[in-house]
């Protein structure tokens, strides 16, 4: 067989598979049935171990002079064959899985899977003594080992997952505390100081001192006195999402068969979903703090975070653990929000009508 005629029939062969493993793929866009039994994430590992040392040979048979062509077809089969084994296992894993573990476990596979035949769609068009080529190979076989090395940081519980998921809430919300330490007032030097410094504190904990710049938005005292108690209300968000996270620590820390549950997940769930809500909110007020500040927005995102408090309550209470620290940062995060709505002009409780939790 030609060379050309080579390559063309190991395309067709791979294309194939690729299709196969496609079709195999689709079964991991849902979780599997709660009544089928659940995968440990350890055989996905060990599988994944697997197909790192494919995806080692494989580049040392295609980099290497041209081999039979028959080797290549029998070394692309069996890949193929172990990641079927590893979507299925992956599969098998979802069981009891709620959307954001699910959407996890999605994620890691897919990319093993994505680098794995990528990789064979390089090998395929590999010419003996193309040196580009050939280390284009070893490239893609290292980005298999690194997919295949993540999958041992995959989170494999529910509670893992959403509490993984809240804390890049919490990144985002630093970024919001940096950005808002750049403020300056145009009036006094003094209560911009105020500002930054109060963005720092909220952050110095985990990333150290943040230096402040000019960012050429200087505010007038009354802009700044707003800004001031904006700066409070992000402060103390991060600080419910901070202690949220320590919770759901414990929960994990706990063993507790509860937190395992479908009501459970679903809690953590809607605890995630409440905590991007308060982030976005936050999002909102840190754009509004620029002149000309926008106070009917102000007002707006005030009002939908106090009513996010009181729906993180209700699921927090409905978790087992010792959630005392997480009310006291709640009641915090509300003094800040009515002292923004007063400061906004107006009374944040009659405007709502709000029921005390």
């Amino acid at each position: 067989m030609s060379k050309s005629g080579r390559r063309a029939h190991l395309s067709r062969v791979l294309d194939a598979h690729v299709h196969s493993i496609q079709e195999t793929f689709q079964m991991l866009e849902h979780p599997a049935a709660s009544s089928l039994d659940k995968v440990d994430w350890s055989e996905v590992t060990k599988l994944g171990d697997e197909v790192s040392k494919q995806a080692t040979m494989a580049g040392m048979l295609w980099s290497g002079e041209a081999p039979d062509a028959k080797a290549l077809e029998e070394n692309m089969g069996a890949y193929c064959n172990i990641i079927h084994g590893f979507v299925l296992l992956c599969h098998g894993s979802t069981v009891g899985a709620g959307p954001t573990l699910h959407a996890s476990i999605y994620a890691s596979a897919k990319q093993v899977v994505d680098c794995s035949l990528a990789l064979l769609r390089e090998a395929v068009s590999y010419e003996p003594h193309d040196h580009e080529k050939r280390f284009s190979i070893s490239q893609l076989a290292g980005t298999v080992w690194e997919a295949c090395a993540a999958l041992k940081k995959t989170p494999t519980t529910n509670c893992t997952a959403v509490g993984r998921a809240i804390t890049q809430v919490a990144v985002s919300l630093k970024d919001v505390l940096r950005e808002m330490g750049e403020l300056k007032c145009a009036a006094s030097d003094d209560s911009g100081d105020r500002v930054s410094d109060k963005a720092a504190e909220s952050t110095s904990d985990e990333e150290g001192d943040l230096a402040v710049a000019d960012i050429g938005d200087d505010l007038s005292a009354e802009e700044m006195a707003i800004a001031q108690l904006i700066i409070s209300v992000v402060s103390d968000t991060l600080a419910v999402i901070k202690e949220l996270i320590r919770f759901i620590t414990g929960l994990l820390k706990s063993s507790c068969l509860k937190i395992s549950s479908k009501e459970s997940t679903d809690s953590l769930e809607k605890l995630l979903s409440y905590c991007r809500e308060m982030g976005q909110e936050v999002n909102e007020l840190g754009a509004c703090v620029y002149p000309p500040q926008e106070i009917p927005q102000m007002k707006s995102s005030a009002n939908k975070m106090h009513r996010l408090v009181d729906k993180m309550h209700i699921e927090v209470t409905s978790l087992e653990g010792s959630p005392d620290g997480v009310y006291g940062t709640f009641k915090q995060l509300e003094s800040s929000l009515g002292n923004l709505q007063h400061g906004l002009g107006g009374d944040l409780t009659t405007e709502m009508g709000r029921l005390a939790v």
